[in-house]
């Protein structure tokens, strides 16, 4: 058998399968679970590879799920495939779960759907036996930021270090024998084509401002209070005014939100809370941004006398897509799509943990279509279930294919021309050096 027909047997079992690898990613758009809880979709992962004859390991960084599976042409390298457990809360999008605004609007459904895919279509088409090395299918948690007040809390409780999934299970050494790995993220940008890749995505910080200042009646005593909310508002408008610094080549984008701003509207507020990320194409980049914010989150106190607790939380790193990869996968995708359908997309504004991992091993983050409206938004939708669901399992099992065929010739290549910047110990330690609370009395004397 040559390596182009047992593709072709993966493709077809996929393809006999779709109605199943669709109803998993249905099923899980209409229970959507945020980051660190996906319970109920961890566990479908688990009853889908149990049901395919493997083991997976459950309650990998709380909720993680992991199962391998050995090539029988001999040893090589581990490939994870990877998909993102996850939903995000979207204000007004019409399937926002009711009680903790959770929805699918950015396609991880869609992700776990196409890990199971190429799951099925790799073990029913018995494709392992004429591969080397090994493949783990891993559903992560927790890609997505927000609900940071009980992610805080599991942190002081001590379940919990990094904010992130990948972060996590980096930190707990459950990549630790990985030696490459990929997923698929959906996308319903027209300019992104079918299918494309691109070169790089900012990487960012979290910090959190809690400006304390000093309750007062508002209509009797203004005069004897400190507006901890008015302190709060110049320094949004300080970190507005410092924008025209940030360098184009860097890509910052900051984005603060007020999450606290009184506590009765008789009451001069006495504290007041907002929360931010601050993102750049590199760590240089979002090192001199972050000092920035910091500089208008102090003028904000100093304005008004107030003291300012600036917590700075470690994030995600810039992710660099490996090129090996990538020129790997655009030839599966020539031949799935036709000749030039993989578009290249250059660098990309948004942040993945999926940058951590690349840090430390090669990885590739593609992007295929089949969902419309904005990611992130209320008007998010797929619209495409064999694009958004099917495709993506079809092209992660091609990659396992080429990789690890002929002794794992490829994976081999991949990992001899990787140059990671950063070790798993240097990367722990890299993030836990990141993370301080600096507090500044409102007289500025620190």
């Amino acid at each position: 058998m040559t390596r182009d027909e047992l593709k072709q047997r993966v493709h077809e079992a996929i393809e006999r399968h779709a109605e199943a690898i669709v109803a998993v990613g249905e099923a899980i758009r209409r229970h959507p679970e945020l980051g660190f809880k996906e319970h109920r979709t961890a566990a479908r992962v688990e009853a889908e590879l149990r049901r395919l004859g493997l083991a997976p390991r459950t309650g990998l960084a709380l909720t993680g799920v992991r199962a391998d599976v050995a090539g029988g042409a001999g040893g090589g390298p581990t490939f994870a495939l990877v998909g993102e457990l996850d939903a995000l809360a979207v204000t007004g999008h019409p399937e926002a779960d009711p009680s903790t605004g959770a929805v699918h609007a950015c396609g991880h459904n869609a992700q776990i759907a196409g890990l199971v895919g190429a799951a099925i279509g790799l073990l029913t088409s018995k494709a392992m036996e004429h591969l080397a090395g090994r493949v783990a299918f891993f559903a992560v948690p927790a890609e997505e930021g927000g609900d940071l007040e009980w992610r805080l809390d599991e942190v002081r409780a001590g379940r919990l270090e990094f904010l992130g999934g990948k972060c996590e299970l980096l930190r707990l050494g459950h990549f630790s024998d990985v030696d490459l790995a990929m997923m698929i993220h959906t996308t319903p940008r027209p300019e992104d084509g079918p299918v494309c890749v691109p070169h790089s995505n900012n990487g960012r910080v979290g910090k959190t401002a809690r400006f304390v200042g000093r309750a007062a009646h508002a209509g009797g005593a203004p005069h004897a209070g400190v507006n901890a909310l008015s302190a709060a508002q110049i320094a949004l408008a300080a970190i507005n005014a410092v924008r025209e610094t940030f360098r184009d080549d860097d890509t910052i984008r900051v984005h603060p939100i007020l999450t606290h701003g009184g506590s009765q509207v008789n009451v001069i507020p006495g504290e007041a809370r907002l929360e931010t990320y601050v993102r750049g194409r590199t760590l240089e980049g979002i090192r001199d941004a972050n000092a920035k914010v910091d500089r208008a989150l102090r003028a904000g106190a100093l304005a008004l006398g107030a003291t300012v607790e600036i917590e700075t939380l470690p994030g995600y790193l810039p992710l660099r897509t490996d090129p090996t990869l990538a020129r790997v996968f655009r030839e599966n995708a020539d031949s799935l799509f036709g000749p030039g359908a993989c578009r290249e997309t250059g660098h990309r504004a948004g942040s993945t943990d999926m940058g951590d991992l690349s840090q430390v091993i090669p990885v590739l983050h593609p992007y295929m279509g089949g969902a419309r409206g904005s990611g992130h938004g209320a008007d998010y939708e797929i619209v495409d279930p064999h694009l958004a669901y099917v495709m993506p399992a079809r092209a992660m099992a091609a990659m396992v294919v080429d990789l690890l065929w002929e002794g794992a010739r490829g994976a081999r290549e991949v990992v001899l021309n990787a140059r990671p910047p950063m070790t798993r110990e240097s990367y722990v330690a890299f993030q836990r050096s990141i993370r301080r609370r600096e507090i500044y009395p409102g007289d500025g004397v620190v």
